[in-house]
């Protein structure tokens, strides 16, 4: 059973989904763009049995409250620290794993490198933390991150296009039959909400301070040394498989596997990646 829950953080609606024994090791599912916990529909039901799963949707993103651009600071900052308030002062957790995929590498690297008392193991999925995963697909969005107006964000309002959710979802999958359509639909239905667009944009002008992370998440790996598994699509065209390998500099005993798929490869490797999880030793169920 999968329960749909919410708590108010800060004045804000924080929307999750939660399965799995409560007395379970914990592991904390974190989406990427433009999704929210509903990329992980399919994996939940596949770890409730031996953890408790907790899939927090991001403000901004799901079913939590979107809050005016001109009324919320969204940067990765603030929307990691409702996050944290979600699991550490709602749920009480202690300990826990994380899973991390697009916005949430950033997410959970900043939860990480904070609390390292705290992370049983990391599961990385397409979560980008070296520069060598950044692939030339980027290089658009420079002069907007350099120099923010209308006509640099031409670029940045492409990422939101209907045209761009569905190749997100669909480039490097083995077999597009096989993604659902109810992955993009769903995503850009809340994307072509009103207000959305500055909500995204922000996020998209901020997302450099993720890069100027990368050394301390960088120290942490090496510091701490957390049981690491990479689940990575190969074809991903936004975070390069060379951005996977990378973690083995500082994470040498970490497990990489290169999947035949896209950037969300959930959506054609649930089932494998659920049981690389359930079975990775001395990982995620420490």
């Amino acid at each position: 059973m999968t329960y749909h829950r919410n708590a108010v953080i800060d004045g804000q609606n924080v929307f999750y989904r939660e399965a799995g024994p409560a007395d379970a090791p914990a592991i904390v599912l974190l989406h990427g763009f433009p999704s929210s916990s509903h990329m992980f529909r399919d994996l939940i039901p596949k770890l409730s049995g031996r953890f408790h799963v907790i899939a927090p949707d991001y403000i901004g993103f799901g079913y939590s409250d979107a809050p005016a651009a001109d009324a919320f600071d969204y940067s990765f900052d603030n929307i990691t620290a409702h996050v944290e308030k979600l699991l550490f002062g709602v749920l009480g957790l202690r300990q826990f794993s994380i899973y991390v995929q697009d916005y949430g590498a950033p997410v959970g690297f900043r939860i990480a490198s904070r609390h390292p008392e705290a992370i049983t193991g990391i599961v990385v999925q397409n979560g980008n933390a070296y520069v060598e995963g950044i692939s030339p697909a980027f290089e658009p969005l420079q002069p907007f991150w350099a120099n923010r107006n209308a006509e640099t964000e031409v670029p940045a309002r492409a990422l939101l296009a209907r045209e761009t959710t569905i190749f997100q979802y669909t480039h490097g999958a083995p077999d597009v039959e096989a993604v659902s359509p109810d992955s993009y639909n769903f995503d850009q239905a809340l994307l072509d909400r009103p207000g959305q667009d500055k909500i995204q944009l922000d996020l998209f002008y901020n997302y450099p301070s993720n890069l100027a992370l990368y050394d301390q998440w960088h120290s942490y790996f090496r510091t701490y040394q957390p049981p690491t598994l990479i689940l990575w699509g190969k074809n991903d065209p936004f975070f390069t498989a060379e951005g996977a390998k990378a973690f083995l500099k500082d994470l040498p005993q970490a497990e990489l596997r290169l999947l035949d798929a896209g950037h969300f490869a959930l959506e054609t490797h649930a089932d494998f990646i659920a049981s690389r999880i359930n079975a990775f030793p001395g990982n995620v169920a420490a």
